[in-house]
This record gives C-alpha cells, structure tokens and sequence, in this order.
C-alpha cells in the first residue's frame, strides 16, 4: 500500500510516499480502508521534532491519528461491524492514517447523513474537546476562555461547552471572527492587546482556560485567569516552564466520539473542513497547518 513516511524530523520536505506492507487485523482490531486522514497541528509538531518530549516516535513513521473509511477486513472477537460499513477513528500504532490501510481497534460507525469528510474530522478534536472540558470541570454558568477558538478542536469545544450552558469567549483571527460568533462564543480577536480585548468581553474574569492554540500566549492567559488553576494547553509544549498542564490524551472515549458523529449528523454541531489535499501532497497539507490560518479542518484524501 501508498503510506506518507518520515526518516527523520524537520520540516514539512521530510513527508514522503512510500510503499508499505498493507497491515493485517488481530483480535479486537479491524482492517480499514482509509478514504481521508485528519492532519492536525500535533502531526506537524511530531514531524518536526518539538514535541519529541510528550511524543516519543521511532522512525520510521507513518504520520496520523485520525480516519475515516469502510471496513475491508474484520478481526477475530469483533462484533456489531461488517465489510463495507463506514467507521472513523482512530490507527492502532505502529501504521499511522498517512496510508492507504490501517487497522484499528479505536473506531465508531459514521453515522448515515454525515459524508466522510466531516467524520474523519472529528475523532480526535471531539475526543479531546470531551476531555478537555471534563478536565476543566466547567459548568453550566461559568465562563470559558479558548484560545484558538476556530480550530478543529476549539470549534468542537466552544459548541460543547455553549450545549452546556457555560458562557464561552472564543480568540480567532480576523478572518474567524464571524465564525466561532455563529458557533455561540463571544469572539475576541487574538495578537498584541488580547488581555485588554478578553476583559472587557469578560468584565467578572474567566473560570477555566482552554489552550488549544499554542502560540505561546500561556503566560497571558495565566494571567487573565488569575493563577495557573483550571488553565489547560494541548499545544504548547512550553506548558511545564509556565506551571500549566499539558493534556496529551488519555482514553478514548468512543461513546463522546459517536454522539459528536450523531449531533453533527443532526446538523446540531458544525463541521468545517478547511481544506483537503491529496496524500501525495502532505508536505503542503502540514505548510498549511502550521500557518494556523486554515479555516477549518484540514485533511488528506487517501482514496476516493
């Protein structure tokens, strides 16, 4: 099988094609065939080499840790799926989504009403933002300051967080102002004046900081807090240096990941797929994520 490969870190060049033992299901696992594979803002921070800390990878590697496709091969002891259904989540190591095939014991079904394009966006941003928001204990009542407000993970989180009725101010580019509005946050344009902008939005302060931008505003963000309490980053990997914890995952909560499927095939949470590019273009598909300007979720169609 085709699979997008690094031998070594560094910049977005060292993603390459390559060809892969397509990999066989073992007990509990399936086999999948990989229509589109989410790229996230960690994919670039591994390739790269920063996050090597809260990451450890071997090389070889097949980047990616998300997916979504149909079902080629079924595994022993695995029930409630057959060949040819639609499912999305997440590879089992060591074969990351970068490739034509996976195999997977970390999957839903996607849900009828909802293409693939939206399911492959969702598995890690909806696991995350769950957890995030479980981490922070936020409640209904509470304010909620995300910072990176329009990204896969801020987007999924402003509209769980708003489902609970906590007051949420979401920081955006100018371009995303509108937006992460239309998904219930009050939007705060990031960059130089941010604290100001944040506190007249929030005159009363702010319960809980989400992170999910890591542009190295975590010393701001202490700041609008009041203390390092109930402030959480899932990019910044300068997080220890400030007294912040870095969430780097935990369990997959397939049983969040399947309601966030079901709500977005309902039309009651919204999707936004920024862009797709084909997986001989990966290397573009990661200069475009590290600009942190794509729009909205940004993907790798595998298959057609």
């Amino acid at each position: 099988m085709r699979a997008v490969t690094i031998d070594t870190f560094g910049p977005p060049s060292v993603l390459h094609l390559t060809e892969a033992a397509e990999p066989a299901p073992g007990p509990g696992q399936v086999r999948v065939r990989v229509h589109l594979s989410g790229v996230n803002p960690l994919d670039a921070k591994i390739r790269s080499g920063v996050a090597a800390k809260q990451f450890p990878t071997p090389l070889p590697a097949v980047l990616g840790s998300e997916f979504a496709g149909t079902v080629a091969e079924v595994g022993p002891g695995v029930t409630g799926v057959a060949v040819g259904d639609r499912v999305a989540g997440w590879p089992d190591a060591p074969v990351g989504s970068y490739a034509e095939s996976v195999v997977s014991s970390g999957f839903v079904r996607v849900p009828d009403g909802l293409d693939l394009a939206q399911a492959a966006a969702l598995p890690v941003a909806a696991n995350t933002a769950a957890r995030v928001l479980d981490e922070l204990g936020v409640a209904a009542g509470e304010t909620l300051l995300i910072h990176g407000a329009s990204g896969a993970v801020g987007s999924i989180a402003v509209q769980l967080a708003v489902a609970r009725g906590v007051r949420v101010i979401g920081t955006a580019g100018p371009a995303s102002q509108d937006r992460v509005a239309g998904l219930g946050a009050t939007a705060v344009e990031y960059g130089e004046g941010l604290a100001d902008r944040v506190r007249a939005a929030a005159p009363d302060g702010v319960d809980a900081v989400l992170d999910a931008a890591g542009t190295g505003d975590l010393p701001v963000l202490v700041e609008l807090r009041g203390s390092t309490d109930r402030v959480v980053t899932i990019a910044d990997p300068a997080a220890a240096s400030v007294g912040v914890p870095f969430s780097a995952g935990g369990k997959r909560d397939l049983g969040a990941v399947s309601e966030v499927l079901e709500s977005a095939a309902a039309g009651r949470i919204t999707v936004t797929v920024g862009r797709v590019f084909p997986l001989t273009e990966a290397a573009a598909a990661h200069e475009l994520i590290e600009t942190g300007h794509a729009g909205g979720k940004v993907l790798l169609e595998v298959a057609g």
